[in-house]
């Protein structure tokens, strides 16, 4: 009895330690995992770190001197929490040192990659396509810093109605916002944006490509992954000024 007492110890602690292994591996294995979002798309590659991509500054909006030296292209989600903290915590700085003074222009380009963030995530982009079409690329900038300021992110940041109100507040004409909006008149112009991500490996949001501004529009740069610090665009934007 003392024997079979001993062995059933022995095993009920060999059966711990085994769980032990197996939960310490699987949490590991799970911590390694990406957190920006599923790829769209399996056969597209995905962007390594340090590999320059090329990606095209299409016909979306720009902030900052048309002529300047280097480019920065935006892959962003209005619901996004990490796309919010990098406008609310980064984006100031780069704004001030580098597309102010001439040295970057921004472009801002939609990818959606958490379908949870989805219908609304869709319909900001839509609508600030619509600001853009009827006030320029001013009105786009404007309408998107307003967007951020107020989503709470994750696909519930605000009520549909409060796109109204922010169109109002940055002087567009409500009606033909309003109507513009619910046609989904830039449909495909957002779904483009989102194509074009993917062809070139973009997989989550916030992703960025720096490089030097060419005169066909496409950027040819390194990609930055997520809402990195302001050291890492600096890095990447004082490179490509040489």
């Amino acid at each position: 009895m003392q024997n079979q007492s001993s062995d059933m110890v022995k095993w009920v602690s060999l059966s711990i330690v085994a769980g032990a292994v197996i939960i310490s591996g699987a949490i590991i294995y799970s911590g390694s995992k990406p957190s920006a979002g599923p790829a769209l798309n399996n056969n597209n590659p995905t962007p390594q770190p340090g590999v320059p991509v090329t990606v095209s500054m299409d016909d979306d909006a720009v902030l900052g001197n048309a002529n300047a030296p280097v480019t920065l292209i935006e892959f962003s989600d209005y619901e996004c929490p990490f796309c919010k903290r990098h406008f609310t915590d980064v984006y100031p700085q780069i704004k001030k040192d580098y597309i102010d003074t001439g040295k970057v222009k921004m472009v801002f380009r939609d990818f959606i990659a958490v379908p949870s963030h989805n219908p609304l995530a869709t319909t900001q982009a839509e609508a600030a396509q619509c600001a853009k079409d009827q006030g320029g690329d001013s009105a786009y900038f404007a309408f998107h810093d307003q967007i951020f300021a107020k989503t709470t992110s994750n696909g519930n940041g605000m009520p549909v109605s409060e796109l109204s109100n922010i169109a109002r507040a940055v002087g567009l004409n409500v009606g033909t916002f309003d109507q513009c909006v619910s046609s989904r008149k830039f449909k495909a112009e957002v779904e483009k944006d989102q194509a074009d991500g993917a062809a070139a490996g973009i997989t989550g949001t916030p992703s960025f490509v720096v490089g030097k501004s060419s005169a066909d529009g496409k950027v040819t740069g390194k990609i930055i992954v997520g809402a990195q610090p302001y050291s890492a665009f600096q890095a990447a934007i004082e490179e490509a000024l040489k």
